[in-house]
């Protein structure tokens, strides 16, 4: 595990924060520890993509009928349109 010091940590602290350290390889963060003056580096075998740790979110209320929606979004602005040519005696 490499810390701001850049010192790998050893087997036994490594062993005592396994779940941790592992999330943060998974996250990209450098892992390192040694065991018998040999220092290991923890990396997953294949590097997640950014845009696989998006959650998808709603982008409209629950139960709301757009084809609905759409219909009276158009009687509105026909009448709109409608009152503003009887105006400018276009209607």
């Amino acid at each position: 595990m490499v810390y701001d010091g850049g010192v790998a940590e050893t087997i036994t602290s490594f062993r005592k924060e396994l779940f941790h350290m592992a999330d943060k390889a998974l996250k990209g963060v450098p892992v390192e520890f040694v065991y018998r003056g040999v220092v290991f580096t923890v990396s997953p075998e294949k590097k997640k993509s950014k845009l696989e740790n998006l959650v998808g979110q709603p982008t409209l209320a629950p139960g709301v009928d757009l084809e609905q929606a759409g219909k009276e979004l158009f009687a509105e602005m026909q009448a709109e349109w409608l009152e503003d040519w009887s105006e400018e005696g276009l209607g």
